[in-house]
């Protein structure tokens, strides 16, 4: 318990500088989570680098948003070591984790649709001028930041006073990136941000993560999709039933190999075997499914 109050009083790191590319901000060692007799996740090892794009990929079920809720400060683990700036910590809330520049955007997002994108993106934190009872929104401030801030990470709106409701999903999640990089992040924490997008914004998305990292942040980036993972990925951890089944440098795993790793190989091959004796070897479903495991084993 004292470890957590300590938590909420130790000097923060100086974020006036963003780190140089490839220094450790959080890392993970044998990390776990119990409640009670449950097991969640249980001996998880990995690192977020500053510029880096550390991506945790799982099915569901697999405890991804367990592991994000540990680093997001809404759970603390009960095992193992979480390590931020070389201290070890217990991150008691989510506004510990924000005051140490952990910032995390879920699916749901948390705007409001009817009110325009400069009031989404200062939502809580608006800035202000005059004093007293005479205080009011600093409106020009606030749309011309939000302005700015958006074209520096390539966004390029054509009016910040439209609802935030007419953008679309990938223009939403990149607007709520946008946002807490402004407000100080330095570890972004992504929740499926690609999970309910088509393709075309689902590359909206990708291209906005990989400018968060050229602009030196640290990137966790949760997906259950390899194909999303890795052309933006430098790391790779892979979750199945609240287990690591690893943690990859890219130099280290091919695209085939993070695939098959995901599906599984051998349950592919067993369900083909299924599939062959109840609809017959020569069916066009038990051939497929043949060749998906072929491409899986290559």
């Amino acid at each position: 318990m004292s470890d957590t109050k300590s938590t909420t009083h130790e000097a923060h790191p100086d974020t006036s500088k963003p780190a140089e590319v490839g220094t450790p901000i959080i890392e993970v060692v044998d990390i776990g989570k119990r409640y009670g007799s449950v097991i969640a996740l249980s001996e998880v090892t990995t690192s977020v680098r500053a510029g880096e794009v550390t991506c945790v990929l799982g099915d569901n079920g697999a405890g991804k948003s367990t592991f994000i809720k540990i680093l997001a400060g809404a759970h603390e683990h009960t095992d193992g070591t979480l390590n931020i700036d070389g201290v070890s910590r217990h991150l008691a809330s989510p506004r510990v984790a924000l005051d140490l520049g952990i910032a995390t955007v879920y699916q749901d997002l948390a705007v409001v649709p009817l009110m325009p994108v400069w009031r989404n993106f200062f939502l809580g934190s608006e800035p202000t001028t005059g004093f007293g009872p005479f205080k009011k929104l600093d409106v020009a401030t606030m749309k011309k930041t939000t302005k700015s801030e958006l074209a520096a990470m390539g966004i390029d709106l054509r009016d910040v006073d439209q609802p935030i409701g007419t953008l679309s999903g990938g223009e939403r999640q990149c607007v709520a990136i946008a946002r807490a990089v402004y407000f100080g992040a330095r570890v972004l924490i992504l929740d499926e941000p690609t999970a309910a997008l088509g393709v075309k914004q689902s590359g909206v998305v990708l291209k906005y993560i990989a400018k968060a990292r050229e602009r030196g942040l640290g990137v966790v980036f949760i997906t259950h999709n390899p194909h999303h993972a890795y052309p933006v990925g430098d790391r790779f951890m892979l979750l199945r039933r609240g287990k690591s089944m690893g943690d990859f440098p890219k130099s280290e795993i091919t695209l085939d190999e993070l695939t098959a790793m995901m599906a599984g190989g051998a349950e592919l091959e067993a369900l083909s075997h299924e599939l062959s004796r109840e609809l017959g070897a020569d069916s066009e479903v038990a051939k497929k499914m043949e060749l998906a495991v072929e491409d899986a084993e290559a």
